[in-house]
């Protein structure tokens, strides 16, 4: 007997909408948790996703996926990459997967949310799919550093980050717990599927796959790439809603929920991307500079899909276009300088060649945060290095949860409100933007200076936030990645000096 042809069968096949008889449409489907009201009842039917797959055919992809990236690994295991690694590299691998694994297992939830309460049934049924490789993508993500553990206490941080109240970790759980957890089908999906996994999750697992082949780690890469062939399949489950939303009268409120979550989602990425990019991975592999993957990822790639909408870049545009050659380098001279609050060793990557190659990629970089390097560097020269680490915490934003730093083109300055007795930090008019839009959601949680003020922390000074952090409990805090031996070389220029 002949089989049929997949076209023939597959929307009868994944069409799972029923009318309900024993309850209402409301109850099935909660406006709370369902979301898109105002859209009309039959509309969601029209939900057709850009990516069709059936259960044997992914179950067949799958397994094929996961025995090419465990080969690799098992193949590899005794090449002793951790010895034989760059310290930077090996602090990059650090950072992803202690920021990275725990959510991909959250980000099952989020899926298995849209099984449930999206009203469309394709959606539904992709969703299943997304919900299996969230599942998949934590797990691998938390095998695969297990076996530095008994090599470097650090990588106990690949499953405990997400338990403890580090700074980074509080500020990647406030930005995910936002755009995953606490929002309803439609607008999770706009906010997760399309803002973040269509253009950022792009920018961190496509570029770091090609560092890690250059910098000669072939398991890391050959792991993201099975893990981002799936972020590409589900991440278009947001456009359809998008699509249905423009459609039936609801542009503006489309476009709001793009602009909110692509802000949120582009700021901590210059911690997770940005810093090692430009920073951690060595010279001699570097494919590009941050700024130059943002403008091919998201500038040109993602605003096209957005134009292909029929919506607009964000109000903020400018801001953004300015803050991507700017931000991330603030926030690395913060991570560097707190450093003893990291779970991974931050590289300095200043370097006298280091330094030639920021200021090609970004003109002027010497006579704006380079003054403030040498400023460290003369301490650290003059050994001088408690210096070089602040006795006090950062203003850290009520809307990031991240530190709040001054950039060549927009001094240090107190953005706030009052809210209800309360005031709130900002650290651009974006973020206050969001916080205005709807002040809610976010006016309720304490960042770690918040915390810290309360009397929450104690002792009540940076031991007692060490402490609080998890820093020592779970495992040692950062150093210099590479021993401060790229010191040496200005040492070196001072006594050629006199």
């Amino acid at each position: 007997m002949a089989l049929l042809d997949r076209a023939q069968w597959y929307d009868i096949a994944r069409d799972t909408q029923w009318t309900p008889r024993y309850v209402t449409e409301a109850e099935l489907f909660p406006p709370e948790l369902s979301g898109g009201e105002g859209l009309p009842d039959e509309v969601w039917a029209t939900y057709d996703e850009p990516y069709k797959v059936s259960y044997r055919e992914y179950v067949d992809i799958q397994r094929q996926k996961d025995a090419g990236a465990y080969s690799v690994k098992a193949a590899l295991e005794r090449a002793d990459l951790y010895n034989k690694a760059d310290p930077g590299w090996i602090s990059i691998l650090k950072e992803h997967y202690a920021a990275v694994a725990l959510v991909e297992y959250g980000a099952s939830f989020q899926e298995s949310r849209f099984v449930r309460w999206s009203k469309a049934p394709g959606m539904r049924n992709m969703a299943t799919f997304g919900m299996l490789d969230e599942i998949r993508h934590g797990q691998i993500q938390l095998y695969f550093p297990h076996e530095y553990v008994n090599k470097d206490r650090q990588f106990e941080w690949s499953h405990a980050a997400m338990f403890t109240d580090n700074w980074v970790t509080l500020g990647a759980r406030h930005f995910f717990d936002d755009v995953m957890m606490t929002r309803d089908a439609v607008s999770t999906s706009i906010f997760a599927n399309f803002s973040f996994e269509t253009g950022f999750t792009n920018l961190q697992f496509i570029g770091l796959s090609g560092d890690a082949a250059k910098a000669g780690d072939f398991t890391f890469s050959k792991l993201i790439q099975s893990i981002q062939s799936d972020e590409a399949r589900h991440a278009q489950l947001g456009t359809p809603l998008l699509q249905m939303l423009i459609e039936n009268g609801q542009k503006d409120e489309a476009q709001k929920k793009i602009d909110i979550a692509f802000w949120r989602s582009y700021r901590l990425f210059t911690i997770l991307s940005g810093i090692p990019m430009d920073y951690y991975v060595p010279l001699d592999v570097r494919e590009a500079s941050f700024k130059e993957f943002m403008e091919e990822w998201i500038v040109t790639q993602f605003m096209r899909s957005l134009e292909d909408l029929g919506l607009s870049k964000p109000w903020y545009w400018d801001i953004f276009l300015r803050d991507i050659s700017e931000h991330h380098h603030g926030q690395h001279l913060g991570t560097y300088s707190w450093r003893p609050t990291l779970w991974w060793d931050p590289a300095a990557g200043v370097s006298p060649e280091e330094r030639d190659w920021l200021e090609e990629k970004y003109p002027g970089w010497n006579d704006t945060f380079g003054k403030v390097w040498d400023v460290l560097i003369d301490n650290f020269a003059n050994d001088r290095p408690e210096k070089t680490v602040p006795g006090t915490l950062p203003i850290i934003c009520n809307v990031s949860q991240l530190p709040i730093v001054g950039t060549p083109s927009r001094t240090l300055r107190d953005i706030s409100l009052v809210h209800e007795g309360r005031r709130y930090h900002f650290a651009s008019e974006v973020d206050k933007w969001i916080f205005e839009d709807d002040p809610e959601r976010y006016r309720h949680h304490k960042n770690l200076v918040d915390r810290f003020l309360g009397g929450e922390i104690q002792p009540a000074d940076l031991g007692g936030v060490l402490e609080y952090m998890g820093l020592g409990s779970v495992g040692p805090g950062g150093d210099d990645a590479h021993g401060f031996s790229w010191v040496d070389t200005y040492r070196k220029q001072l006594v050629k000096a006199g």
